[in-house]
């Protein structure tokens, strides 16, 4: 993915959580790792503690980070949070490099939602 089609998708992304939210500023990387943690964990609740914040997060990093065979899901815990084993180390240099990873990622990840619910509504 070139430069300018990575910006471009991300601000879509942002666009899209900014408007779901009716936020008044577009979210950063964290805000919308967050969102992706609360999409995995499946449920949303009033508020989270920073512990569950963190992990939310990394819930998120991990479900991107699988996607090139980084993380492999391996179930929930009682309390049904999604629990990730690590696979392989993956060797990114530099906070640059890791956002641009991430972002990478999570384009696809609302991609792939968005079909997903696409789908669901032919269904209907």
């Amino acid at each position: 993915m070139e430069d300018w089609e990575l910006d471009f998708e991300w601000l879509k992304v942002r666009h899209f959580v900014q408007d779901v939210f009716k936020k008044e500023t577009l979210p950063d990387l964290n805000a919308v790792l967050f969102l992706i943690g609360i999409q995995e964990l499946g449920r949303w609740q009033a508020s989270f503690s920073k512990e569950e914040k963190q992990d939310l997060m990394h819930i998120a990093v991990c479900k991107l980070l699988s996607y090139d065979g980084f993380f492999e899901f391996v179930g929930r815990d009682a309390d049904g949070w999604p629990h990730w084993k690590a696979l392989k180390p993956a060797g990114i240099r530099g906070v640059e490099e890791q956002e641009t990873l991430l972002k990478i990622k999570a384009v696809r990840y609302f991609k792939e939602l968005e079909a997903e619910t696409a789908s669901f509504k032919e269904a209907e």
